[in-house]
């Protein structure tokens, strides 16, 4: 008999026009079991700026990662542009902006990633929260050409070398 993996722990921000999603998720993905750290804003202000909330997101899943803590990341905007760019500048994270299923389940099985953007100005909150958590429940794959490209950018991202 197999166990079912540890839920990740989550870490997720936003921006104002995410909040009314990120509220939800964070009530939601708490109620299926998951420990939810929430990076922020606190309150809606139409003229905050996300890249500290998704940076501050981003940091806390890589320093759990880096402590041995399954940890993984869900980032929110009107888009998810901004927020994914934002994360991205973190070493050690890679985010990919989700827009349906197949987007968000390969971006765990193929690249490993581990912050996952979504718009919430594109999507219902039904539709935004059924792609987060197959980006939250699909497991990395494994395979050895996608560790190897994904350590070619991880070499990028330490070094400056492109490795051919």
């Amino acid at each position: 008999m197999t166990t079912a993996p540890a839920l990740p722990r989550v870490h997720i921000a936003t921006d104002h026009a995410g909040m009314d999603l990120s509220t939800h998720l964070v009530s939601y993905l708490a109620a299926k079991g998951y420990e939810v750290r929430d990076h922020g804003p606190k309150e809606y202000d139409a003229q905050d700026d996300y890249p500290s909330f998704c940076i501050n997101a981003a940091r806390a899943v890589v320093a759990d990662q880096s402590a041995g803590v399954h940890a993984l990341g869900i980032v929110l905007g009107g888009s998810g542009n901004g927020e994914q760019i934002a994360s991205n500048k973190v070493q050690g994270v890679r985010a990919a902006l989700v827009w349906n299923r197949s987007t968000a389940t390969l971006a765990r099985q193929h690249n490993d990633a581990n912050v996952v953007a979504v718009g919430g100005r594109q999507h219902s909150v039904e539709e935004a929260t059924a792609l987060i958590e197959a980006f939250l429940q699909e497991p990395f794959s494994n395979d050895d050409r996608h560790k190897r490209r994904i350590g070619k950018i991880a070499t990028y991202e330490t070094t400056g070398e492109v490795i051919e």
